[in-house]
């Protein structure tokens, strides 16, 4: 196996690949013949994804001057080396899923920095001088430990796509709302309890998920156009002159939601009817849930009562839990009965009352 790695970085050198793929490969260590003589002063992409490299030399921005993009994803790195700020010519730096706890200040000194991966570590802050990647589109920093983001942020102008999905945060900074260039805000399953009222402001941000947020419970005026919610969630239903329609176990009735009675033109959108059928059990059964062993009165799979005791996620407007919508985002969903529905697709369906045949219809709208 080293001799064949050896091999690889001769060839490369010799025929002044810009190229190299050292993924899985079992590396420990930095490879030593990367380092040799000159180096490799034509590399321009360095793929070692897979290993179990602990850290990164310090000469590597002398041996690889013109490195544009170096992708570390998948090692065991716990530091971001100060030698990384050498690398003047970085457009692209993937850290995912390292053991990352420390980010340099360094790292700042990388101006050419254009998108830079740091999820899946054990980051609890990033550095100040993030906000000095001038050039900076992508930031993601999802899966960490953070509490805060760092104020400085709002200096990357031209921010295109943060995402800090599964973090601590309590609250998004103000300073946010003055990135120009922010088109795509991802803060999903933290701890918000509120936004900044001036988020969504700037017509460049259109896309923003806050959802699993449970302690959220509305949203500032600005982002009501976009962000996706349940599709339920509004004005309440008025239901006092509406016979609701029940169904009867044993000694528990459940009623079904509102929405199924009052349907009246093609027009009207609620919740597909499995979604609404999942939340009013999960409301019904809510004090039995706590033990799974528990014969439910209700005659239903052990796997559909696991899924009532874990929703999918939460919409941010209503905070009502969610079990067969998801949102439009690369999110891997949990193994689940519903999961299924919504696989290799984007689905958020309707149910609607059709006049013409007088029979209830759904409607797949991403097919």
């Amino acid at each position: 196996m080293a001799s064949e790695l050896c091999k690889t970085i001769s060839v490369a050198r010799l025929e002044k690949h810009k190229n190299l793929f050292l993924n899985y490969r079992n590396l420990h260590h930095f490879p030593l013949e990367l380092l040799k003589d000159e180096g490799l002063q034509y590399l321009e992409r360095l793929y070692m994804k897979r290993n179990s490299l602990t850290t990164l030399p310090e000469n590597l921005a002398q041996k690889l001057p013109n490195l544009v993009e170096l992708y570390l994803h998948s090692n065991n790195i716990v530091v971001v080396p100060e030698a990384i700020g050498s690398l003047v010519k970085l457009q692209c730096l993937d850290l995912s899923d390292n053991a990352l706890e420390i980010v340099c200040p360094e790292i700042g000194r990388l101006r050419a920095l254009r998108h830079l991966r740091l999820a899946n570590n054990q980051l609890q802050f990033l550095p100040p001088e993030v906000g000095d990647l001038k050039e900076l589109q992508t930031l993601d920093i999802s899966t960490n430990r953070l509490l805060a983001l760092p104020e400085r942020l709002h200096l990357c102008l031209s921010l295109q796509y943060l995402t800090v999905d599964r973090n601590r945060l309590w609250c998004v900074p103000r300073h946010l709302c003055q990135l120009p260039s922010l088109n795509e805000l991802s803060v999903a399953g933290n701890r918000l309890a509120f936004l900044p009222l001036d988020l969504g402001r700037s017509p460049e941000l259109q896309y923003v998920y806050v959802d699993n947020n449970t302690h959220l419970k509305g949203l500032p005026s600005y982002l009501y156009n976009k962000v996706i919610g349940c599709s339920g969630c509004g004005a309440p239903i008025q239901v006092s002159e509406v016979k609701l329609l029940s169904f009867s176990s044993g000694q528990l009735t459940v009623f079904l939601p509102a929405e199924v009675k009052i349907i009246g033109t093609e027009n009207d959108r609620v919740l597909p009817l499995q979604e609404l059928a999942m939340r009013t059990l999960h409301h019904t059964c809510h004090s039995f849930l706590k033990d799974l062993n528990f014969l439910s009165p209700i005659s239903l799979p052990r796997s559909l009562l696991e899924l009532l005791h874990c929703p999918l996620g939460h919409c941010h407007r209503c905070s009502e839990p969610m079990f067969t919508i998801v949102y439009p985002k690369l999110f891997p969903l949990r193994e689940t009965p519903m999961a299924g529905l919504h696989q290799g697709r984007t689905a958020v369906s309707f149910v609607a009352y059709c006049c013409s045949t007088q029979c209830l219809q759904t409607f797949d709208l991403l097919s």
